[in-house]
């Protein structure tokens, strides 16, 4: 009996631990998207939570830590990253009870009701121009983290801070991957406290902007996942027949240069756009629809990568929206998986909001036979 007890015990203390680290990570699956605001047509906070739970869509990044935002998914159950711009890094990189102060208002007020798991410090630092940046960027998420820890959020709420492909010194093919020099005494002390608190290298990677860069050398069915015939990586032997996977493991081969091998990666950002400027060849429908809906079936089979089979590959798709107020080339408001209205841009399997409709009703093309299971189900349990 002693025995029994015992082992029973056990199993429940792994249980516990397990669901410990389930809580602690800051990603359900391995597809969310990026809820970006920059415009003043989009649905409110409230029709977009509904839009992503009628989609299944259960991980979300948000670029700030919008109050409004962050009511409207208390109760979802969708997991939510907010945003600690740019703007703020300088102030909270030399002040402990400024962060504070930023994590009590923004991430213990809300949790556990709305499902904060984690808070990107900056966006793309060093990989910008900013060398004062580069320097806060370190303090600003140690002492974000500090703060986390003292209100006992830390083991709930990752820390981490997405890269550009800017802090590359090359990418291809994939086993050369490495860091700027000019960037490895901000980029090492950042990956040895990532390392230290368990925190992934999240990264935004873009075949899109490698192909407009360069379409006569790149194949564009390597670039959107259609057949073609890939290319062959001789120091490591591997085939690619993709650009995403052979820039996800050209993270990895930096990371490894690097000294954190066994760091994970996760794309913070990817997506296709639907349209663009003369000069942005391949920015078209039928190319983000490709590659929105191949990304998508991939990442839903739970796979790694040619150098890192056993990493399970998870991004976040840019973006939700067509947003109308970024500035720069016509490419950037037609990132969105869905219009400004809430129609689907193109369809990849998801469903809208009605294009017509001033409320958040839904078209129920897709979820009607859910419907119909449900009343049945509610027909069995009132005869029985």
């Amino acid at each position: 009996m002693g025995f029994f007890i015992s082992y029973h015990v056990s199993i429940i203390l792994v249980f516990i631990t397990f669901s410990n680290v389930l809580i602690a990570s800051a990603f359900t699956g391995t597809y969310g998207v990026n809820y970006g605001r920059i415009a003043d047509n989009i649905p409110s906070p409230e029709s977009v939570v509904t839009l992503m739970k009628a989609n299944k869509i259960k991980n979300t990044r948000i670029y700030d830590a919008d109050h409004d935002v962050l009511k409207a998914f208390k109760g979802s159950g969708i997991e939510i990253i907010i945003g600690l711009p740019n703007g703020f890094l300088k102030d909270i990189s030399v002040s402990q009870d400024r962060a504070m102060d930023w994590v009590k208002q923004n991430v213990e007020a809300f949790v556990p009701g709305t499902r904060i798991r984690g808070i990107a410090v900056g966006n793309e630092v060093l990989g910008g121009g900013d060398p004062q940046l580069w320097e806060a960027l370190l303090p600003a998420v140690k002492n974000i983290h500090a703060a986390l820890d003292t209100l006992h959020l830390a083991d709930h709420v990752e820390v981490s801070s997405p890269h550009s492909a800017g802090v590359f010194a090359s990418s291809y093919p994939p086993s050369a991957g490495a860091f700027k020099e000019t960037l490895m005494p901000y980029m090492k002390p950042l990956l040895e406290f990532f390392s230290k608190i368990n925190s992934p290298f999240y990264i935004n990677t873009y075949p899109f902007l490698a192909y407009i860069s360069d379409p006569e050398h790149i194949d564009l069915n390597y670039a959107i996942f259609k057949k073609n015939k890939g290319i062959y990586d001789e120091t490591t032997k591997l085939h690619y027949d993709n650009m995403f996977e052979a820039q996800i493991d050209a993270t990895y081969a930096a990371l490894e240069k690097a000294g954190f091998g066994k760091m994970e990666v996760i794309a913070s950002e990817t997506g296709w756009a639907s349209r663009g400027d003369p000069n942005e060849v391949g920015a078209s429908v039928s190319n983000a629809r490709t590659y929105n809906k191949n990304l998508r079936k991939r990442l839903l089979k739970k796979k790694g990568t040619p150098y890192r089979p056993k990493k399970v590959v998870k991004a976040y798709v840019f973006a939700m929206f067509n947003e109308n107020l970024k500035p720069g080339p016509t490419s950037e408001r037609n990132f969105g998986l869905f219009k400004a209205d809430g129609s689907i841009a193109y369809d990849i399997g998801f469903t809208g909001l009605k294009p017509s409709s001033a409320t958040s009703s839904f078209s129920l093309k897709g979820i009607g036979s859910m419907y119909l299971v449900c009343i049945a189900a509610l027909i069995l349990i009132i005869s029985s």
